[in-house]
């Protein structure tokens, strides 16, 4: 029988909640720990979700020897020091997405990882559903020739409030690290590391990027479209266009969607994933898996590719002037 897991969670926002919520889904994880700075929201967090225990500080969570996993909600300009702060306290970590603000910081983290043979994974919840997975082996199979372009969309319409994180630059502010990842991710899980990389962006008074458009070029001719905006709203598609046919992910496709395909000759057919739940629960079950085979690395989502995914958004950045102050040093 598998080992039930104590898991811990660092930041205690709306996507923890999701997160945690979907945690109640899997027998072999227990809802054990909750942390924020302040003790009294730690205590409404845990109360709400039924966390065990709650503390007002990431660093007395950490000091619990019964922590076995921690998650990682903070703002992605917080990692960095969450993440390493984690490892040095011995902690396996399912840190979210984006990964951090830069490679740089990306590789200290790995490396800190490796180092100490612990369990470290971005919490890219996409590769793990039913829908995604799904789309990538239709493509991998080649039943539908091989792949020339991708197109992929994630735009909203947020409140421009500078003091919150969206359009914060001191918190990784503007659409790229938010939610233009999405696309990126959607051609590299396909493609791979583009050759070429040409974007635009505009800007908010904030000095946070709001919107971008982005087009990456292989060597092999094959072409991604993407695009993100905190400034409009889109479908929130992706597709995937082939030789022989094309693959929709439908509206909200980072989530658990459907997925049509479509056949050269007419014939498109509709395939339905019904999940529990947000859909969180998936990646929350790999982990524990790796765990369980002691495993300190996904093969899903192995740490070389979100090495590559920062990398491909740091040159997006040097390519549209989106900067960070204080943390770019070599960008």
């Amino acid at each position: 029988m598998n080992k039930t897991y104590n898991w811990a969670i660092l930041g205690c926002g709306r996507i923890a909640r999701k997160f945690s919520s979907d945690l109640k889904l899997l027998p072999n994880a227990r809802l054990y720990a909750a942390a924020a700075r302040d003790i009294t929201r730690a205590e409404e967090f845990a109360g709400e979700l039924g966390f065990s225990r709650a503390y007002g500080s990431y660093e007395e969570m950490l000091s619990d020897p019964a922590v076995d996993v921690v998650y990682i909600a903070t703002p992605h300009s917080h990692h960095y020091e969450h993440v390493l702060m984690c490892l040095n306290a011995g902690k396996a970590v399912l840190n979210e997405k984006a990964f951090t603000l830069n490679l740089r910081e990306a590789e200290e983290m790995v490396r800190t990882a490796r180092e100490k043979g612990l369990f470290l994974m971005e919490a890219f919840w996409t590769r793990f559903q039913p829908s995604f997975r799904k789309a990538l082996d239709i493509l991998q199979s080649e039943e539908l020739g091989q792949l020339k372009i991708v197109r992929s969309d994630f735009a909203f319409n947020a409140p421009k409030d500078p003091q919150k994180r969206l359009y914060n630059l001191a918190l990784g502010g503007g659409s790229l690290l938010d939610i233009g990842i999405y696309p990126v991710f959607a051609a590299l899980s396909a493609l791979g590391a583009p050759d070429k990389i040409r974007a635009l962006a505009t800007f908010a008074d904030t000095g946070a990027e709001e919107s971008i458009a982005m087009v990456f070029k292989y060597k092999g001719g094959e072409l991604a479209s993407l695009y993100s905006s905190l400034a409009t709203y889109s479908f929130v598609t992706t597709e995937y266009n082939c030789e022989r046919g094309s693959i929709l992910l439908a509206r909200r496709w980072m989530a658990p969607t459907t997925v049509t395909v479509w056949r050269e000759g007419g014939h498109e057919e509709t395939l339905t994933f019904p999940t529990e739940g947000f859909g969180y629960q998936y990646e929350a079950a790999h982990v524990m898996e790796c765990l369980d085979a002691g495993k300190t690395e996904s093969d899903l989502m192995p740490l070389s590719f979100s090495l590559q995914l920062m990398e491909t958004l740091d040159r997006i950045r040097k390519e549209t002037g989106i900067f960070f102050p204080g943390r770019d040093k070599g960008i």
